[in-house]
């Protein structure tokens, strides 16, 4: 039987056909391999352009999904797209959100609370023990650090949140089945083992220059918040600020010397309106993380509240907005967004965007590659 997701796939090493031209082609044909299959007549009436098409051509005729797919089944990739259950929820929510992601290792709910930790990859000593503390502090609260495997302050934020006996994910700007460093193979092994890799490029893709800014914005998408440790004026780290604050993350950046070229960039994001950093207590009273392990209790609770219940019945795996709710469950929508919130963090219903809500009828899974 053929895997739906081989097509979403191949769409995705179609160089020109990103998020929002692919969603187009799923409200027009109706499902990725209909749009796989369409012709380029058909193609061009949707607003393809010739060099477009062209190039889903070539790749179309030049690839076997059936062995691209093989090949991601033998290495244990797991695929999400945006119609999986486990597609992270805080991603799929920017503007923009990969179709596609590629994971090596595991994804669970408690992922949710996490936080990015990036920087400069000439971290000085000062910045180590900063990025040290911090991700260790935050991975002893519940926190998932996020990062991005690179060389510097990536590689201390990943290594020290294992030391801890933490999470870490580390968000790629190349395939998955590759490394990049290739000195942090092991760190790589290590993360797999307690969390994941994470990336949105197709298998085999080398890393490039031109990868790594537009994997930036996953890296702030998973996240609730991001830490900026050390960045000079032209920091990649810089580029991840930004799409966090277009996300609405907050956004934190240490302090450090001024005539430290590492810290130039951190001193600008400050006086441009970023948060100061003084403290890893600093981030989890900023946003409540200090009832992280709280939350996740209250997720495997049972839903025994008759208003709970009554919300419940209501909901199903239609989104169904806030105000329809209020209105068929006649309660006040002060009850009902209250009600909502905490079933949500139980893992009985997820919120899906502009306030719409649908139902989960299962207890969270945990999502294995």
């Amino acid at each position: 039987m053929v895997d739906p997701k081989m097509f979403w796939v191949g769409f995705n090493m179609v160089k020109g056909i990103g998020s929002v031209r692919f969603k187009a082609l799923l409200d027009i044909f109706g499902n990725a391999e209909a749009a796989w299959n369409a012709s380029p007549e058909a193609l061009a009436e949707v607003g393809l352009s010739r060099k477009i098409i062209d190039s889903f051509q070539r790749v179309r005729k030049g690839v076997s999904l059936e062995q691209i797919w093989e090949r991601i089944q033998s290495l244990g990739v797991l695929v999400l797209t945006w119609d999986d259950e486990g597609y992270p929820r805080h991603l799929k929510e920017i503007d923009q959100p990969p179709p596609v992601l590629y994971v090596r290792g595991s994804l669970i709910p408690e992922d949710e609370w996490a936080v990015a930790i990036v920087g400069t990859r000439r971290v000085t000593s000062y910045g180590r023990q900063v990025a040290e503390e911090v991700a260790t502090t935050l991975a002893h609260s519940g926190v998932t650090i996020v990062s991005g495997l690179a060389r510097g302050v990536d590689s201390i934020a990943h290594q020290a949140a294992l030391n801890a006996g933490g999470r870490t994910l580390g968000v790629l700007g190349n395939g998955v089945d590759l490394v990049y460093p290739p000195e942090n193979r092991r760190l790589a092994s290590q993360i797999m083992e307690h969390g994941a890799l994470v990336g949105d490029y197709a298998l085999g893709t080398p890393p490039d220059g031109l990868n790594f800014p537009p994997r930036n914005r996953i890296i702030s998408g998973l996240s609730i918040a991001v830490i900026i440790v050390e960045a000079g004026v032209t920091s990649g780290a810089l580029i991840t600020a930004a799409f966090a604050a277009e996300q609405g993350r907050d956004v934190f950046a240490v302090p450090g010397n001024i005539n430290a070229p590492q810290s130039q960039g951190t001193n600008r994001l400050i006086r441009d309106g970023a948060q100061p950093l003084l403290s890893p207590q600093d981030v989890l009273e900023s946003l409540n993380l200090t009832m992280v392990t709280e939350h996740q209790a209250i997720r495997v609770a049972l839903p025994t509240d008759p208003i709970e219940s009554r919300l419940y019945k209501l909901l199903s795996r239609e989104p169904m907005h806030v105000d329809e709710i209020r209105a068929q469950a006649n309660m006040p929508i002060e009850t009902v967004s209250a009600t909502l919130a905490m079933m949500e963090l139980k893992g009985m219903v997820r919120q899906v965007g502009g306030m719409n809500y649908i139902a989960v009828r299962e207890q969270p899974e945990t999502y294995e590659a």
